[in-house]
């Protein structure tokens, strides 16, 4: 199993079991969180550190960012848009678009928040024709999902097993285009709902994408598991 997306930096803080997993991204949303990311990985190698800016952390600085990269990194984000009210939507739009830069710059994957802005996120990812990454956390429903360029994967996480709605999308979503995430520690799947989350727990969403695919659990893990090798070109 793969979790593509976590948040272990210094603002979490946490303990974590690796053994079922056979890797994790480590996502970042600051300059701090990506620093944390790069440090942490040097005591596990099943520590992959992304480096980014979430759209809330517009103050942070991409060439600040850049100083960072190394070739331990394999994804740029968490980046994108965050369109909720009161927002300063241009200066998000700019920093998105420095790190796709810096993402083509680099051959890395993007990683994709989109918030209430998926038609402008879909708009502007679909301008970067060599650009490729996943959609974090996919919210933008199954009409939607043809319209995602086909070089950008869809990423699930544990709320696909509490809300039903989200049952329809993963059944439209291409199979080798799906990958998994937990966001630990936010999303935490049934049974553990209301608790914080862990990469661990990642094996509760294989299990739902294995019954909503009608395929057993090893089937299942060996299609997602080759989607998330080829996305950030890790093979271990």
């Amino acid at each position: 199993m793969i979790d593509t997306h976590a948040h272990l930096s210094s603002r979490f803080n946490q303990e974590v079991d690796l053994s079922k997993l056979d890797w994790l991204v480590l996502s970042a949303s600051s300059l701090t969180d990506s620093k944390d990311n790069l440090e942490i990985a040097k005591n596990n190698l099943k520590l992959k550190p992304a480096i980014g800016i979430h759209p809330q952390e517009i103050n942070d600085s991409v060439e600040e960012l850049e100083k960072l990269m190394t070739k331990e990194v394999v994804a740029i984000g968490e980046c994108g848009l965050e369109f909720t009210p009161g927002v300063d939507k241009i200066a998000q739009e700019n920093i998105f678009r420095k790190q796709i830069e810096l993402a083509l710059k680099y051959q890395k994957p993007l990683i994709v928040h989109s918030r209430e802005a998926s038609e402008e996120t879909i708009k502007i990812i679909s301008e970067y024709p060599n650009l490729r990454g996943v959609i974090h956390c996919y919210t933008g429903g199954k009409k939607r999902i043809a319209k995602i360029p086909e070089q950008f994967y869809f990423g699930i996480d544990g709320n696909i097993t509490y809300e039903v709605g989200l049952e329809e999308v993963v059944r439209n979503i291409p199979k080798n285009r799906l990958v998994l995430e937990t966001d630990t520690p936010f999303l935490t799947p049934v049974p553990h709902r209301g608790e914080t989350n862990k990469p661990e727990w990642i094996e509760f969403t294989y299990q739902k994408v294995a019954e909503i695919w009608n395929l057993d659990f090893k089937e299942t893990e060996k299609i997602i598991d080759e989607n998330a090798r080829r996305l950030f070109k890790i093979y271990l």
